[in-house]
C-alpha cells in the first residue's frame, strides 16, 4: 500500500539516513514502492465501459468524501531513542482546475534528517472530485545528494500519461488512476472494518498493483495531538526494506468519520522503531455532505 502511504514511506527517509541505510533508492520511473507489492494489472474494461476518469457535462459533482479544502494534518517523526528527527504535514489546500474538471489540490511536505543527512521533498496531486481519479502528480525531492522533479498530467480515458518535464509519456495500469499521495485520501474513503482485508489496483504504474491493507483492530493511542480512537491498517506487503513484511508497519486511522492518520509505527534494523505522530489537525470544509461515520 504504496499508496496509502507514499507520505509515511517518504519520511522512513529519515530514518535510513541516520543509519547510513538506503531504504528507498528512487530510479525511472519509481514512486515511494514500499508499500507496493507486484502484481498483475486488472483486466481493462472493454470499448462499452465508462472510464472512470471521462468529464461528463454537468456531472463533475463532488463525491462525499471526509476531506475538504481547509483540512492541514501535522507530524512529528521520531527515530527510536534518536527522538524527534523530521517533521511533515499533509494538506487540501484548495479545488482548481484541470482540463475543465474540478479537483482536489493536495500536498505532502516534510523535512528532516540527522547531522549532514537532510531530506526535504514535497508532493503534490490533483483528484478529481467526482470520480476520485489523480489528474495530475508533481514531485520536487531533494534528499542529501540526490534532486529529481517530475510533472505527471494523467489522461484516464486514454490510459496514458505525459510528462511536462522532459521525461517520457507512458501507460496508465487502469482508467482509475491514483498516485501516492491521492492514493492516501483514497483509502481514506473506505470503511475499514476490522477484520477485512482490502485489495486495490488503481495504482498508475502496473507494477505497483495490487494494494492490500489488512485492518487488524482497533486501538486508542495518545500522540501530541492528543488522545484517539484509531483502527489499525496492517499493509500486506512482498517486498524488503522499511515497510516489508520484516517491518510490521501499522498504521492508525481515526475511528470516526474524518479517518485521518494519528500514528504510523514500523520497525527498521539498528535503529528498532520509526513512528509518525499526528502534532496538529485543522478540519477542513467537505464540498459534499457525508452520512454518519463509524459508531
Amino acid at each position: 500500500m504504496k499508496a496509502v502511504l507514499g507520505f509515511l514511506a517518504g519520511l522512513g527517509i529519515v530514518a535510513g539516513l541516520s543509519v547510513g541505510w538506503p531504504l528507498l533508492t528512487p530510479g525511472p520511473g519509481a514512486g515511494l514502492a514500499w508499500a507496493f507489492p507486484r502484481g498483475e494489472a486488472p483486466p481493462t474494461p472493454g470499448p462499452s465501459a465508462p472510464a472512470a476518469g471521462t468529464p461528463v457535462p454537468g456531472q463533475n459533482s463532488p463525491l462525499p468524501v471526509p476531506f475538504g479544502p481547509g483540512e492541514r494534518l501535522e507530524y512529528d517523526v521520531r527515530l527510536g531513542a534518536l527522538g524527534r528527527r523530521g517533521q511533515g504535514h499533509m494538506s487540501v489546500v484548495g479545488v482548481d482546475t484541470v482540463r475543465g474538471r474540478r479537483a482536489y489540490h493536495v500536498v505532502m511536505a516534510y523535512e528532516g534528517g540527522f547531522l549532514f543527512a537532510k531530506v526535504k521533498d514535497r508532493y503534490e496531486s490533483w483528484i478529481d472530485v467526482s470520480t476520485l481519479v489523480t489528474l495530475r502528480a508533481i514531485q520536487d525531492i531533494h534528499q542529501l545528494n540526490y534532486q529529481r522533479f517530475r510533472h505527471f498530467e494523467f489522461f484516464p480515458e486514454e490510459m496514458r500519461f505525459e510528462r511536462k518535464d522532459g521525461g517520457a509519456p507512458g501507460p496508465l495500469a487502469t482508467r482509475e488512476p491514483l498516485d501516492d499521495i491521492s492514493f492516501f485520501y483514497f483509502v481514506r474513503t473506505i470503511p475499514l472494518e476490522v477484520g477485512k482485508e482490502y485489495t486495490f489496483h488503481r495504482y498508475y504504474r502496473e507494477s505497483g498493483n495490487p494494494v492490500v491493507l489488512r485492518v487488524v483492530r482497533k486501538d486508542t493511542v495518545q500522540v501530541p495531538a492528543g488522545t484517539f480512537r484509531t483502527v489499525v491498517v496492517r499493509p500486506v506487503i512482498r517486498t524488503s526494506g522499511l515497510f516489508g513484511q520484516g517491518g510490521e508497519a501499522e498504521l492508525h486511522f481515526s475511528d470516526d468519520e474524518r479517518r485521518i492518520l494519528v500514528l504510523m509505527s514500523s520497525k527498521i534494523p539498528l535503529v528498532g522503531a520509526l513512528s509518525l505522530h499526528l502534532r496538529a489537525v485543522q478540519d477542513g470544509r467537505p464540498l459534499a455532505a457525508r452520512g454518519p461515520g463509524p459508531s
